[in-house]
């Protein structure tokens, strides 16, 4: 091998070696740190696969691997309850079909910002219509921070019922201890409202919803476990008219831990 070959072999072996040492930029995103949760509440609603843009956030896989025609049904939450990143920004948040007939058609539709590092649930609520094929929806913030003190539960109150002729005011009782005292939870909330974070002693607590300035209670939900140092969102959901104990539509308390 002449001394020209040469040189230029181990010039090309030079430039490999500081190419493949060369500090690379990796394709990664930002960090989404905005969180979501979706639930269906909106009384007769088909089930739902929830949607942002056109990004699919929640979904129900099938034994063979493929994505089955059921999602999120009534009353329930989407990927269990939990919180799914998303970007800050401008986003239309839809609820759709699942089922195969009408498939990812929207029934339920939000246009909402949300803000970098916040929490967010996304509620499907109200009655559908089956003819239009639509139904309610509303966002509200989570305002889940740290908290202040470890030996306390937070716990907050949104009222999900359309048709409640009156505010609606939440209360608890403990079960053990101190079972004479009513605590209010928030100030009574209209339709889609939410009320601040309220601490209550750890402990196993009957919930109460009442209109306001009332003393009958237009349903409740007994033995509640909130835990010191977590959150906790008590949704009143359902169609207020229906008296049956055991109807899928009557009106109902769900309790969802804000676990960050």
């Amino acid at each position: 091998m002449n001394r020209y070959r040469l040189a230029a072999l181990l010039l090309v072996a030079a430039l490999a070696a500081c190419e493949k040492n060369t500090v690379q930029t990796l394709p990664f995103e930002p960090p989404q740190n905005t969180r979501i949760k979706f639930f269906n509440f909106g009384v007769n609603a088909p089930q739902v696969n929830f949607y942002a843009d056109a990004i699919k956030m929640t979904a129900v896989q099938s034994g063979t691997g493929v994505e089955a025609n059921t999602g999120v049904a009534y009353g329930g939450a989407g990927d269990g309850g939990v919180y799914l990143s998303i970007a800050p920004g401008s986003h239309t948040l839809t609820g759709r079909i699942a089922a195969a007939t009408d498939k990812d058609l929207p029934i339920a539709t939000v246009n909402a910002s949300l803000d970098d590092g916040k929490f967010y649930s996304f509620y499907q609520s109200g009655f559908y219509n089956t003819t239009a094929k639509t139904i309610d929806a509303f966002v509200i913030e989570d305002p889940v921070t740290a908290p202040a003190d470890y030996t306390v539960a937070s716990v907050r109150f949104v009222n999900a019922i359309s048709n409640a002729a009156n505010p609606l005011k939440l209360y608890a009782r403990a079960t053990t201890g101190d079972t004479v005292t009513l605590v209010p939870i928030s100030a009574s909330q209209v339709y889609k409202g939410a009320g601040p974070f309220t601490t209550l002693p750890q402990g196993v607590y009957n919930l109460y919803a009442r209109y306001t300035d009332s003393t009958t209670d237009k349903f409740s939900r007994a033995s509640i476990s909130f835990f010191a140092g977590r959150f906790y969102t008590i949704t009143a959901f359902g169609d207020i008219t229906v008296t049956s104990t055991t109807a899928a539509t009557r009106p109902q308390l769900d309790n969802t831990v804000n676990q960050r």
